[in-house]
């Protein structure tokens, strides 16, 4: 990979057999890990970690099935479920000594932060969650014609190899779909981190596909039995969202306080993209959070 975080070293870590996430790490001090979204890799982070590490240590890794990380065939259904994935964060945390740490995550990142502090309460010291919903309330506020902004969930919702192929087909155009729709300015993805995130989702599409499809299946049992059994995250949160709640009918805020026993829900007018395009707002959030 030609681009990198600027003062940070890139590292391929063991976190369980057979798994490797790579991973940029740098700074020194309080940990605080950085998970990427869709269809992005760790680069998204690269305006947001030099900012943060330069009083905490800082490890941003490409999540499992994405970027330079292992791509392990879903041979079941847990092998790209949030608590495996959740549990690959955790590895990462062991291997590098940090016992615990700050977790924040944006899009698939988000959804894997938000289970890896229902599974890790003892780790997780603060968690961050940008622009999702828990699956189970995403699924719900998805209905008529509003479902349309999140086609992309129910084509790769299918069984294995309808979707696979159809986005093979034409992988630079389905990608960058989402580069250009999801974003609030022309500016905020460069074209050289664009290349870069088309090329790395280009040879990720089964991998890819197939962490989407778990957040149709076994993510769902794991997020309603959590529900059911009242587990809360009891860490601080602070989510950061779009006002997808005005253009979808429902209350973000109130669709979050029944997973967070205190949390802090922020609105903003940056697009999806909000760590590439007002990177200094992100990364004063997540200072403000792990002062809490």
């Amino acid at each position: 990979m030609g681009i990198t975080l600027d003062g940070f070293t890139t590292r391929r870590i063991g976190v369980s057999d057979g798994i490797e996430l790579t991973a940029a790490v740098g700074g020194e001090g309080p940990a605080i890990v950085l998970l990427h979204g869709f269809p992005q890799t760790h680069l998204m982070w690269r305006h947001v970690a030099p900012v943060l590490a330069e009083n905490h240590t800082v490890v941003c890794p490409d999540l499992r099935g994405y970027g330079a990380s292992s791509k392990p065939d879903a041979v079941t259904e847990d092998t790209y479920s949030k608590r495996a994935m959740a549990a690959d964060v955790v590895g990462l945390a062991d291997a590098l000594g940090l016992d615990r740490f700050a977790l924040v995550g944006h899009d698939r990142g988000a959804h894997v932060a938000f289970r890896a502090g229902l599974d890790h309460p003892h780790r997780i010291s603060h968690l961050g969650i940008l622009d999702i919903l828990p699956t189970l309330d995403m699924w719900n506020v998805l209905h008529g014609v509003g479902a349309a902004v999140g086609f992309h969930l129910y084509l790769m919702a299918q069984p294995p190899g309808l979707p696979e192929r159809m986005i093979a087909a034409g992988a630079d155009t389905f990608f960058g779909h989402f580069l250009d729709v999801w974003s609030a300015g022309s500016d905020a993805v460069p074209a050289d981190v664009r290349a870069e995130y088309l090329r790395a989702c280009a040879a990720a599409v089964p991998s890819i596909v197939a962490d989407y499809r778990a957040t149709a299946t076994i993510d769902i049992e794991h997020d309603r039995a959590d529900l059911d059994a009242g587990h809360r995250l009891t860490m601080p949160v602070t989510v950061v969202q779009q006002d997808w709640g005005a253009q979808l009918g429902f209350d973000a805020a109130a669709t979050w306080r029944p997973w967070a026993t205190d949390l802090r829900h922020v609105t903003t007018r940056a697009g999806h993209f909000m760590a590439e395009e007002r990177p200094e707002d992100i990364a004063a959030l997540i200072l403000e959070l792990v002062k809490r």
